[in-house]
């Protein structure tokens, strides 16, 4: 195949405008899905948003379900990169979470779909359910074991359940991006989730 100009067609340069389309189409039922809702929101919605045909946004993501997985792992991909940098630098397990949540301020976005999803993910039949029980199971797991390791060392203060902490540093976590979800109105009187989730953490050590 040859341009009009007699010139060879360049490859690459399909790939990356399909690249650039497919994480428009990301970005775009992020927001869409942090609006509204993953039942509510369609894929020909997100189409018209990015300015392209419902069976072009087909091409790239063959049903809804699909993105759904597409935005959920870019997602996670993102913030545990981050955050192994963070670890790769020395930083606690716990205030790495903490860097999340401050990342997760800047991004309103992430914070509504996530809010939005895992609420209408407790439905067992919802396509994210499984995500939601895979990715709890993980994080309690894992600060589970952060605590434990500072019972070990003689941190963790006296009579704190290194299982029951995670839960409930966990549960902190969640409630604190509805809190501030709510507060978009007022920015002066904003919940300072970042400092909530260390205050949480920092009363649980010795």
């Amino acid at each position: 195949m040859t341009l009009q100009d007699g010139g060879p067609a360049d490859p690459r340069r399909g790939y990356a405008r399909g690249r650039a389309t497919r994480e428009e189409i990301l970005e775009t039922a992020l927001v869409l899905f942090g609006e509204v809702g993953y039942h509510t929101a369609s894929l020909r919605e997100i189409a018209a948003r990015v300015g392209i045909s419902h069976p072009g946004l087909l091409h790239h993501f063959p049903s809804k379900a699909a993105l759904l997985e597409a935005v959920l792992q870019r997602r996670d991909d993102v913030d545990d990169a981050a955050m192994q940098v963070d670890l790769a630098q020395g930083v606690d397990y716990l205030e790495a979470l903490v860097r999340v949540v401050e990342r997760n301020a800047a991004r309103p976005g992430i914070v509504e779909l996530f809010a939005t999803l895992s609420a209408e993910a407790t439905a067992p039949t919802h396509p994210a359910h499984a995500y939601f029980e895979r990715r709890y199971a993980e994080v309690l797991t894992t600060t589970t074991a952060v605590f434990e390791q500072h019972r070990a060392a003689g941190t963790l203060r006296a009579g704190v359940d290194p299982a029951s902490a995670a839960r409930r540093l966990v549960a902190v976590m969640d409630g604190l991006q509805v809190q501030w979800l709510l507060g978009a109105d007022s920015p002066a009187d904003r919940v300072d989730m970042a400092a909530e989730v260390r205050a949480e953490y920092l009363a649980f050590l010795a």
